[in-house]
């Protein structure tokens, strides 16, 4: 019968709107406000899955994000396919179509199920010792090609999608004053507090209503009225609060540097029909003054003998089922453990109805929480534990046994049910705060670890910390809340404190692994649910040598993957702990890495897709390019103009007549996609100093300089025209390639090394649409436009910077030249980059000059002997090696790659140094990349001398030029060398780099 385990009435769902989905191809019904695991459960539904490895039949264990169990696969069309998704948290839809994972042929009938019975022959890290044998060709190719892709396809979770992802997500950057995680009692009382005192708050909670807990609380009422009633005014007051931001269904799932906590939201998932308007999901970057982490706590399953059975729950989660869901998981059920939890959760189902056959509690009888239940009829085991349970693809009984003061088995007995509810205590979910760098400390009371000294500015509350007396919860959020919003600058608020009474007290104690009498070698009681984890394996991995908790986590997997030891790692701590003999804290504890639950690529990708993954970037002026018949040229993501053909003129034909116009009239080149980063504030020419190896302090505002960059290894990385347009800003330009790895390494320095300057840095690439007029003629080509600079030599000298007017447009123009010859850098705003260029190119060609590309700027520069970093430059180059020495500022305290640049091996004589070479055929061009060698026909295995970096025809000198990297290169100047080429040796003389105007004249003017 559809929900035949729903109650009659009560919980949070919508009975009038029913919903239909199926479940491996049945069709079940359910109602609006369900989860899959809740619509599941209401109908009988407790097989849902098949385990990791061994493939045994595994059910709902939990209520929340913790489920290990129940992972399914959601359909709604063949493209729009999600594995791995935990049931708990799919919300119920019209037509919604879910499967079950990891079984063949079907989930009742799996063949993969032979591995429980040879599950002897498979311990914890088989496959190391059984297919990863002596390292072997041999055994790596069985290994690469036969043992893992069979191990991979017999384990493993659901299948990738294979279609294309048709949906789209979205990314926003957010900033407050307090971001508080978690909407449960301890959160809503937090957000009120802040936002009360005035400040800008977000509230962000996995779930698709507040509430937390609290949405399953029927017994306690705050300041006078039901939980739910109170959820309800806190959460519609926080709605009408203009500086309170509301996000469900949204998990914070990473904690970084300068309190950025990473938000995926789940925007389109739990409707039927998504508009095709709207992201599926969407991510936040949340920058936070302060943050308060209120994100609960983890109920802890029991290990015993076979605990893994469907219809083995957690106590707490089926309460949650029966109270919020109106879903009672069976008719006949024990209820087993360690805690309070067990008390609370047997008297919710007797008063609905379901018939608790027993309550088994590991503790003396001296609580008074039993004595409700035994007022009630039922029957109290106490000192006892569970020992067995029975059952194939549903628990149906379970030995429940006293426990003597040896803690030995005695007068066990089998007790029929249908269910198993169980609770081993409560594990504090800490994984935000840890990542969040800050320091656990051990609770001895409860067994678990807390949150210790903070690291970032956050604090945790209720649960997450330990705290779980309702009326206590409350009071530390609301002082969480007060204290964030005083501490991001706001006067204390006027939160009212809300009075909690007939709250149930939460007491107990941490079960780990229960006693048993069957061997402990052969019984399998898991401690990870997701991994197929034994305590026997647990046990293994210390026996086989593993001491620390960490190999003993990679060893047997426990608490790896998606579960990150949600219910599982106080468990398998303890059991490790005992194996060495060891109390926990000395174990200690895994690393809780992110994301806390598992985020999609699409959220983490957002719009980086299709052409947008690796996005064609173009410069304003590229348009007008494409009219004029140019040829492009990928550089890194930009299309740049490689030449612009006349006539059917090929590229060299094209490339030399550029070269020459630009050295006898002038030529226009977009330099757009250099770098430009825009560096501000009072310490802007101490961090330059710190970055450059010249010096920047005695800069005077309106200069330029060419400054170069090195690694810490003190190898140039970078260089760049930098210009100081006022006392603390710089203009910095990069290589066009490097732009962004500058910009994060300058940030990289400027967080770690030096928090302390007073900088801010801003990338304005695409700012400045950069034009550069180079020639003898570029003087009389930009004067007619330019207004509020005076372009004389003496008022605008090489290598200065003027701010001014250039065709009406607000421009910054520096005089300085890649060419050797008079040169103009024009940054106008990109939106009038176009525009500015059409107007100069008309002023152009009547002074005789043309537009040229990167291959006659690589031409160009080369006959100057001008580098470029990654062609002159291959990661092992120093200034020195490129004949940069006195650039290098010789006061200078330090900066990066300082220390580097007086290692031994860094003042070698013999280290490859710049120079040029000129063929002794001036019509050969040499190949770029070729090796240099000392003599004619070297035989094999010559130790080479250099290599050539870069390689031209120079129309201008009519001949071959060429610049390379060579042993002693400056001491080898006027000898020949030999270049291997496919036609024969080249006879080439090493010659300084510089083969057109070395006086440097003609950059005057």
């Amino acid at each position: 019968m559809s929900n035949a385990y729903r109650t009659s009435s009560g919980g949070h769902i919508a009975r009038g709107q029913p919903v239909s989905f199926s479940f491996d191809g049945r069709r079940y019904q359910g109602f609006h406000g369900d989860t899959l695991a809740s619509a599941l459960l209401a109908n009988g539904v407790h097989l849902v899955g098949r385990s990791f490895k061994y493939h045994r039949p595994r059910g709902i264990l939990s209520a929340g994000s913790e489920e290990p169990n129940a992972l399914v696969t959601v359909r709604r069309d063949a493209a729009r396919v999600t594995p791995n998704l935990r049931a708990t948290q799919v919300e119920l839809y019209e037509g919604l179509i879910a499967e079950s994972q990891n079984r063949w042929p079907s989930l009742k009938n799996d063949i993969g199920a032979i591995n429980d019975r040879l599950s002897r022959m498979l311990p914890a890290g088989f496959y190391y010792k059984t297919f990863m044998g002596p390292l072997s060709a041999g055994s790596n190719k069985a290994w690469a090609k036969l043992y893992e892709p069979l191990i991979r396809r017999a384990a493993g979770l659901g299948r990738a999608p294979e279609l294309p992802d048709p949906d789209h997500y979205a990314s926003r950057y957010a900033h407050c004053d307090v971001l508080v995680i978690g909407a449960g009692a301890a959160g809503l009382a937090a957000a009120t507090a802040a936002s009360a005192a005035g400040a800008r708050v977000i509230l962000c909670d996995e779930q698709s209503a507040f509430g937390g807990a609290l949405l399953a609380e029927t017994q306690a009422t705050l300041n006078g009225v039901t939980a739910a009633a109170w959820i309800a005014e806190t959460v519609a007051a926080l709605k009408q609060n203009p500086r309170v931001r509301l996000l469900p269904r949204t998990t914070a799932f990473g904690f970084f540097h300068d309190n950025l906590v990473a938000l995926a939201e789940r925007v389109t998932d739990h409707l039927s029909a998504p508009s095709a308007d709207q992201p599926r999901e969407r991510l936040w970057q949340v920058f936070a003054k302060e943050v308060v982490i209120s994100t609960g706590a983890i109920e802890r399953p029991l290990v015993f003998p076979d605990n893994d059975r469907p219809g083995i729950m957690l106590a707490d989660a089926a309460r949650t089922y029966l109270e919020r869901y109106g879903v009672t998981c069976g008719r006949r059920a024990v209820v087993a453990g360690s805690d309070d939890t067990i008390y609370r959760t047997a008297l919710a189902l007797h008063r609905a109805g379901v018939d608790v056959a027993a309550v088994v509690d590991t503790r003396a009888l001296s609580d008074t929480a039993a004595f409700g239940v035994l007022a009630a009829g039922m029957a109290v085991l106490n000192d006892a534990a569970i020992t067995g349970t029975e059952g194939r693809v549903r628990v149906s009984a379970v030995t429940a046994a006293r426990l003597n003061g040896a803690g030995e088995i005695i007068d066990p007995q089998r007790i029929a049910c249908d269910h198993v509810l169980m609770c081993g205590g409560w594990t504090p979910a800490v994984h935000l705060f840890s990542q969040s760098r800050g320091k656990l400390r051990f609770n001895e009371a409860s067994q678990a670890f807390v949150p210790g000294a903070s690291h970032a500015r956050e604090r945790s509350v209720g649960a997450c910390a330990g705290v779980f007396e309702l009326q206590t919860v409350l009071d530390d959020g609301l002082a969480a809340g007060a204290d964030a919003a005083l501490k991001s600058g706001y006067a204390s608020g006027a939160a009212r404190r809300v009075t909690v009474a007939n709250a149930p007290a939460i007491r107990g104690e941490s079960a780990r692994e229960l006693p048993h009498n069957r061997d402990p070698k052969t019984v399998k009681a898991f401690v990870d649910f997701q991994n197929d984890v034994t305590a026997k394996d647990i046990r293994l991995a210390v026996q086989e040598g593993f001491r620390s908790i960490e190999h003993v986590k990679r060893y047997t997997t426990t608490g790896m993957a998606t579960d990150q030891g949600k219910t599982s790692n106080m468990a398998a701590l303890g059991i490790a702990a005992a194996a060495l003999a060891k109390p926990i804290p000395a174990v200690g504890l895994t690393t809780f890495r992110m994301p806390y639950t598992p985020v999609t690529f699409g959220t983490i990708a957002g719009h980086s897709r299709g052409g947008l993954f690796d996005p064609v970037r173009r410069t304003p002026i590229d348009p007008w390019a494409q009219v004029q018949g140019a040829v492009f040229e990928d550089v890194g993501q930009w299309k740049r103009v490689r030449y612009f053909p006349h006539g059917g003129e090929d590229m060299h034909a094209a490339v030399n007549r550029e070269c020459l116009t630009v050295r006898r009239a002038a030529g226009l080149f977009d330099a757009s996609t250099l770098g430009k980063i825009e560096v501000v504030g009072p310490d802007a020419a101490e961090f330059l100093e710190r970055m450059y190896i010249n010096g920047w302090k005695g800069l005077s505002v309106g200069r330029c300089r060419y400054g170069v960059t090195l690694n810490e290894a003190g190898f140039v990385i970078d260089d760049g025209v930098i210009g100081r347009i006022a006392a603390e800003r710089f203009h910095v330009t990069t290589t066009t390639g490097g732009a962004a790895r500058v910009l994060n390494t300058m940030e990289d320095y400027l967080q770690t090394e030096w928090p302390d300057l007073r900088v801010s840095l801003t990338s304005t690439t695409e700012q400045w649409a950069v034009i550069t007029v180079q020639g003898p003629k570029a003087r009389d080509i930009i004067a007619p436009f330019v207004t509020g600079i005076d372009l004389g030599s003496d008022a605008f000298p090489h290598m200065a910077v003027r701010e001014g007017h250039v065709c009406g447009v607000e421009a910054r123009v520096f005089r300085v030249s890649f060419t050797g010859e008079l040169g103009y850098e024009i940054n106008v705003p990109s939106d009038y980059g176009r525009g500015v260029w059409e107007m100069l190119w008309r002023a152009a060609e009547a002074q005789g000059a043309c537009a040229y590309g990167t291959e006659a700027m690589h031409v160009l520069r080369a006959e100057k002997g001008f580098v470029i970093v990654g062609q002159e430059t291959d990661g092992t180059v120093t200034p020195d090696d490129l004949g940069m020495t006195p650039m290098i500022g010789k006061t200078k305290r330090d900066f990066v790659g300082k220390r580097s640049l007086v290692r031994p091996d860094m003042l070698k004589a013999d280290r490859q140094q710049l120079v040029g070479l000129a063929t002794r055929d001036p019509q050969v061009v040499l190949e770029e990349g070729a090796q240099i060698v000392a003599m004619t026909h070297a035989p094999a295995g010559t130790p080479a001398l250099g290599h050539v970096t870069s390689s031209y025809w120079s129309a201008t000198l009519e001949r071959s030029i060429a610049l390379a990297l060579v042993a002693s290169g400056r001491t080898r100047r006027g000898e020949t060398l030999y270049v291997p080429m496919p036609k024969g040796d080249v006879a080439v003389e090493v010659v300084a780099p510089v083969f057109v105007d070395a006086e440097g004249a003609r950059v005057h003017g």
